[in-house]
């Protein structure tokens, strides 16, 4: 019997919750928040660090490094060195500070779209280019056009390539093939690779991520890795995250960057939490995959069974789905205030993932399965009223 409970519904509102600030009624199933409490094993660290009662400013221990490489080798096979390693408050605030230490204004960074929004934060708010390598989507999943993707490494002002790996929103996890021909050619051009994994320990239950730095000496000499427990164990709200930049001249550039722009230093529970996340954490992490599988079978089977005019994406990744509602509509946006306005369902209009997101609804399924029935109920009914209104 699973000793982690993942259906008592757990009330966040009035709590300062960002996904729950909304009005009495609505279901938010949209922003990569999951709905679960984190692992107990975290919570009694981080009570025992409350007992202490002091909490002035921290270090970064021995134990944070010793905990993140155990768990990689442990648990991806891969094996970092400890100096590889910075400690950062968030991984977007890496990327912006990445962008702005690497990169110089008026530089293009290429991003593989549909792609997680704040991205394209972190490169416009620098005066940085986007140069979007649209995703191919084909029978029902996506793959890189390579053609497309080295003209734009090759263009002199393009110095960087913003990876997702596993990819949001899609759900994909990247293959070691196409890691190493994206090493390559990012290799060839001399463009830094920074590849934001932060969803890495989110795959399915059998299925198995394959770091960007792992891949080969190329790969490894020319990226920047991001990582954290936030996504996997709910976490986000401690800010902690760090850097992994084996390439020793990369290293001390992003050390700089991150020290200048003041996100180097945790505070008092951000590192408590990784350590016991990362040390003893791994039962209720594969008990959530498991959770959060079914969960991703249970829409599978609704969708198939009472929705046929929208198509969900296989994925071996991360808790958010990736539906199209091509079908209905290409403007997504419209598709999700419409289904908010009618039933009080908010999950998120692609479009503002560019590339073919605009045919897209995002969806947040880390929530018990009496939230998510509940979610798929008034998602059928959104879509249902829309047809009737709109689509005839």
């Amino acid at each position: 019997m699973n000793k982690y409970d993942f259906d008592t519904v757990i009330d966040r509102r009035n709590s300062g919750s960002m996904k729950w600030d909304v009005k009495e009624g609505e279901l938010p199933m949209w922003v990569a928040d999951m709905d679960f409490p984190t692992a107990p094993e975290i919570r009694e660290a981080l009570k025992k660090r409350v007992e202490h009662g002091v909490f002035g400013y921290s270090i970064v221990p021995e134990e944070w490094y010793e905990a993140i490489c155990s768990f990689w080798k442990r648990r991806h096979h891969f094996e970092m060195k400890q100096e590889w390693l910075l400690f950062c408050t968030g991984v977007i605030p890496a990327i912006s500070s990445i962008v702005r230490k690497l990169t110089t204004p008026a530089e293009q960074v290429v991003v593989l779209t549909p792609v997680y929004n704040i991205f394209f934060n972190s490169i416009y708010n620098n005066g940085r280019n986007i140069l979007e390598c649209l995703l191919v989507y084909e029978k029902g999943s996506y793959h890189i056009d390579f053609v497309a993707l080295e003209e734009m490494l090759s263009q002199n002002q393009t110095t960087m390539l913003l990876l997702c790996n596993p990819h949001n929103p899609i759900g994909h996890i990247w293959e070691r093939d196409i890691l190493k021909r994206i090493g390559e050619l990012a290799g060839k051009y001399h463009v830094v690779v920074v590849s934001d994994e932060i969803h890495c320990d989110l795959t399915a239950p059998g299925q198995e991520y394959t770091p960007y730095a792992s891949v080969s000496e190329t790969c490894r000499n020319n990226s920047i890795s991001l990582i954290a427990p936030t996504k996997a164990f709910n976490l986000a709200g401690l800010q902690t995250s760090a850097i992994v930049v084996p390439n020793p001249v990369l290293r001390h550039k992003v050390n700089r960057g991150i020290n200048t722009d003041e996100v180097a230093e945790p505070n008092a529970f951000a590192i408590t939490a990784a350590v016991a996340a990362f040390n003893e954490g791994e039962a209720w992490l594969d008990a959530l995959r498991e959770y959060v599988e079914r969960n991703k079978q249970a829409v599978a089977d609704f969708i198939e069974d009472e929705l046929p005019m929208l198509t969900l994406l296989p994925s071996n990744a991360t808790y958010l789905l990736w539906l199209d509602c091509g079908g209905l509509t290409t403007d997504s946006e419209a598709l999700a205030k419409f289904i908010r306005k009618e039933t009080g369902l908010f999950i998120t209009g692609g479009s503002v993932y560019r590339g073919n997101g605009n045919q897209f609804l995002r969806m947040n399924v880390a929530c018990a399965r009496s939230v998510l029935e509940d979610g798929l109920k008034r998602l059928k009914t959104g879509v249902e009223a829309f047809c009737n209104s709109v689509c005839r």
